[in-house]
């Protein structure tokens, strides 16, 4: 991966071609999803990271900068081999995993948190109960990869395991990750997630009683409804 360079007197020097004008303004909305993730708890300091696909680039957050500190300028791309294409900042450690997304998948997005109830969750089972009907947006109840350590291709093969027939899972004592369309699928993929493993979590924890969980029927029923859910034309 392509490092920083710095001349005699301190200034960056930018590798690789020129950011387009739609990498440019997806990078904006890249780091604003980012930014995000930090506002709504869903990560801590510098831990998760954001892509988006945009052709064969795929824009990545760097790895250990704070969100509120990228500017337009820190645009950072790689292409489907890992190999920098854009910017001179080293792309986030957990690249793997956003790769093999996109080589396997359709996705355009994918948001990876740390969010605290899911990740919980992940320590506690290894799927998580059909406590609420949304679990069918994910394209049905959603695993829990075994744990690998961060940044590894192992941890990446864990991950697409869990995600095969899903856009979303659990990484075992780790976090999240969704994948969508867009990223604000993506992301609405991740907070629907966090929600419904703090439903579980809550539920659960009520002295002497079970949540009642959703049969595979109920769940097969909704995912067929959902694809006539929300507005045409």
């Amino acid at each position: 991966m392509a490092e920083r360079q710095v001349d005699r007197r301190g200034a960056r020097k930018r590798r690789g071609r020129q950011a387009s004008d739609e990498e440019a303004r997806a990078w904006t909305v890249l780091v604003g999803t980012a930014r995000r993730t930090v506002a709504d708890g869903l990560v801590v300091g510098t831990s998760g990271n954001v892509s988006l696909r945009v052709g064969e680039t795929v824009l990545v957050t760097p790895s250990g900068v704070p969100y509120d500190r990228l500017a337009p300028d820190d645009v950072t791309g790689v292409d489907l081999t890992g190999r920098q294409v854009l910017g001179t900042l080293v792309p986030t450690s957990e690249l793997p995993m956003h790769l093999a997304v996109y080589r396997t998948t359709g996705a355009r997005a994918v948001v990876h948190t740390h969010a605290v109830h899911a990740t919980a969750v992940s320590t506690l089972v290894d799927e998580l109960p059909p406590i609420h009907y949304m679990a069918a947006a994910l394209g049905g109840p959603v695993r829990v990869a075994p744990y690998a350590t961060y940044g590894t291709d192992e941890l990446a093969g864990n991950m697409l395991r869990a995600l095969e027939d899903r856009t979303g899972c659990l990484l075992q004592n780790h976090g999240t990750v969704t994948h969508g369309t867009t990223l604000d699928q993506a992301y609405d993929r991740t907070a629907q997630l966090e929600w419904m493993c703090r439903l579980w979590l809550t539920a659960s924890s009520v002295p002497g009683r079970s949540p009642n969980l959703l049969s595979a029927d109920r769940l097969a029923e909704v995912t067929h409804r959902l694809q006539s859910y929300g507005q045409y034309g």
